[in-house]
C-alpha cells in the first residue's frame, strides 16, 4: 500500500506547490477540496491544511470535519489551516493592526521542537495573511515568532497537531523545505520510497489488472503526456494498444513525419492519419477563437472516432490526463472559470462506447518527464516544448487559409530552429510564433512591401499555470527577425511578446 499524505485545499493559490515540495520529497501526496475527502486509511500518515483567500472570521469562511484527523494523525495547518485550528479549538484569530504581507524573519524558534530541527534563528519566511492568532488553544506551545507576530507557530501538546501561519512551500521561505520534510519525514514517519521507478512498477502492475487482456486506443500528440502515457500502457498491454497521430493540418512544419519517424523508434503501433483538408475545410471563414477550438474538437472526435471503429474490439481509450487537470475538475468551488475550451478527447461523446484510462492522472508535468526518463525516452521525447492541441489555429488571429498556416510554418520552423541551435531551446519552457490579423507597409531593395507581422512569444514557467517571458538575448532577436524577413516570402515585420501570465496568457486565442 503507498504511503501517503493528504493536503486538504481551502482555495489557496499555493496549494498545489506545497503538493509539489511534499513529493519533491519523493513521498506521494494527493489534494483534496477541504469538505470532500476520503476518511483516512491507513496508508494516510498525515494531513495538510492548506491556506485560503478567506478569512476564518468570515461567515462563509471553509468549515472542515476534522475528527477523524485532528489527535489521531499528525496535522500541519499551513496560514489559513492555522487560523482556523486555532479558532475553532480555544484560541482567537483577530484581524492584525500590522498585517505581513511577503518576506519576514523569525525572531525566536523553540530549539527543543521536532517541527523546526535544524532550522536557523532569524530565518526567513513568507508571510500573506490580514488575520493573526491572537491567543493560542489551551495546552499550546509558541514553536516560533517573527517582529511582529507572536504566534507564528505552535504545537498543540499531547498530540502531534502544529500550526505556521507562513508558507513553508514558497521559494522565498529558505528553510521551508526543511519545515516540510521535519513533519512529512520526522513526525509522519514517511519512508521517501515514491520514485519515478517505483511510479512505474506500481501503475503498470495496476493497468494490466484493470486492463487485463483488452484492447486500448490512444490518441498521441507527439507531446510529452500522451508519449509517456503511450510507453506506460505499451508496458502493460503490449501490441494491444493502438496508438492513432492525426495531422489536422495545423501542426509544426514538417511535424507529422517526424513525429511519426520517432515513434517508429519506440515500437509502438502507430496509426497516422492524414486528416488536414478537413480540419481546414471546416475552419473556412471562422476568425472566433472559441469557435475554431470547438470545430477542431469535434473534428477530432470524428476522425478519432472513424479510426477507432477499425481496432476491433477495443474497451479503453487511453489519455495523458495530468494532474493539474484532475485537481482542476473538483477544485473546492468546482471547476474554475473557462478562460478557453482545452482541446482534449476527455469530453467523449455517448456513441463512442470506450472507458477511460489515465496513467499519468497523479503526475504533474516535471514528474511526468522524470518517470519518461526512468522509461528510457530520449531527450527529443521529453524535453520538447508543449503545442496546443488546436496547434497553428489559435497562433493565426483572424480567418485561416492554407496559405496563412504555411507562413507561420515556416517562420515558426526558423525560431525554433534558432533556438536549437543557439542553445537557448531547453532554457525555454514553451516558445512559438505568431501570425498577426495585419499587414505592415516595409522597404525590401527599392520595393515598397506591405505584408504580414509575426509575434514571437517565449515564456519561463514549471507547469504553464503562470509564466514570465524570457529575456533572450537582443542579439538573437535580431538574427531571427533578419532571417525570417529574409526567407519567408509574405512577412516583413517581427515583434517581441514581453507579456506574463497573468494578466496575458501563453497563446494569444
Amino acid at each position: 500500500m503507498q504511503e501517503k499524505i493528504l493536503i486538504l485545499d481551502f482555495g489557496s493559490q499555493y496549494t498545489q506547490l506545497i503538493a509539489r515540495r511534499v513529493r519533491e520529497l519523493n513521498v506521494y501526496c494527493e489534494i483534496y477540496p477541504y469538505n470532500r475527502f476520503p476518511s483516512p486509511d491507513a496508508s494516510v500518515r498525515g494531513v495538510i491544511l492548506s491556506g485560503s483567500p478567506f478569512s476564518v472570521r468570515d461567515e462563509k469562511a471553509p468549515q472542515p470535519d476534522l475528527s477523524a484527523i485532528k489527535g489521531k494523525l499528525p496535522l500541519l495547518g499551513v496560514c489559513y489551516g492555522a487560523q482556523y485550528l486555532a479558532q475553532h479549538f480555544g484560541g482567537e484569530v483577530k484581524a492584525s493592526n500590522k498585517r505581513e504581507y511577503g518576506r519576514a524573519h523569525l525572531a525566536y524558534v523553540n530549539p527543543d521542537c521536532r517541527l523546526f530541527k535544524d532550522i536557523s534563528q532569524h530565518s526567513q519566511v513568507w508571510m500573506s495573511h490580514g488575520d493573526t492568532i491572537e491567543r493560542l488553544p489551551k495546552d499550546s506551545v509558541v514553536l516560533a515568532s517573527t517582529a511582529d507576530v507572536k504566534n507564528a507557530a505552535y504545537e498543540m501538546i499531547g498530540e502531534e497537531t502544529f500550526g505556521i501561519q507562513f508558507h513553508p512551500e514558497v521559494y522565498h521561505s529558505t528553510e521551508g523545505t526543511t519545515l516540510l520534510r521535519n513533519f512529512v519525514v520526522d513526525i509522519c514517519g514517511c519512508r521517501q520510497d515514491w520514485t519515478p521507478d517505483s511510479f512505474i512498477e506500481t501503475t503498470v502492475s495496476e493497468l494490466r489488472e484493470k486492463l487485463g487482456d483488452d484492447r486500448v486506443i490512444l490518441g498521441l500528440s507527439g507531446g510529452v503526456d500522451s508519449t509517456v502515457a503511450a510507453m506506460l500502457l505499451h508496458r502493460a498491454v503490449g501490441n494491444r494498444l493502438t496508438c492513432i497521430f492525426v495531422d489536422n493540418g495545423l501542426l509544426r512544419k514538417d511535424e507529422f513525419k517526424t513525429v511519426m519517424e520517432n515513434y517508429k523508434e519506440l515500437g509502438l503501433n502507430v496509426v497516422g492519419v492524414d486528416a488536414g483538408d478537413l480540419f481546414l475545410s471546416r475552419l473556412a471563414g471562422v476568425e472566433e477563437p472559441e469557435r475554431k477550438r470547438k470545430i477542431i474538437g469535434t473534428t477530432f472526435i470524428d476522425v478519432f472516432d472513424g479510426e477507432a471503429k477499425k481496432v476491433k474490439d477495443a474497451k479503453w481509450l487511453g489519455q495523458g490526463t495530468i494532474y493539474p487537470d484532475v485537481i482542476e475538475s473538483s477544485s473546492v468551488n468546482g471547476p474554475s472559470q473557462t478562460i478557453k475550451s482545452h482541446h482534449n478527447v476527455g469530453g467523449l461523446p455517448d456513441y463512442m462506447k470506450l472507458k477511460v484510462v489515465e496513467p499519468l492522472r497523479l503526475l504533474f508535468k516535471d514528474e511526468v518527464r522524470r518517470v519518461g526518463r526512468s522509461l528510457g525516452l530520449a531527450d527529443k521525447f521529453l524535453k520538447r516544448h508543449p503545442f496546443p492541441g488546436p496547434g497553428l489555429a489559435i497562433r493565426i488571429l483572424g480567418e485561416i487559409t492554407k496559405e496563412k498556416v504555411r507562413l507561420l510554418q515556416e517562420a515558426d520552423a526558423i525560431y525554433i530552429s534558432m533556438l536549437q541551435e543557439e542553445g537557448l531551446y531547453d532554457k525555454v519552457w514553451q516558445a512559438g510564433t505568431i501570425l498577426l490579423p495585419v499587414k505592415s507597409v516595409g522597404v525590401m531593395g527599392d520595393e515598397r512591401t506591405y505584408e504580414s507581422v509575426v509575434a514571437l512569444r517565449a515564456v519561463e514557467s514549471t507547469d504553464g499555470m503562470t509564466a514570465d517571458w524570457c529575456h533572450l538575448p537582443y542579439e538573437f532577436l535580431a538574427r531571427v527577425s533578419n532571417r525570417i524577413i529574409n526567407n519567408v516570402r509574405g512577412i516583413n515585420r517581427v515583434v517581441y511578446d514581453i507579456s506574463s501570465k497573468p494578466p496575458a496568457t501563453i497563446e494569444w486565442e
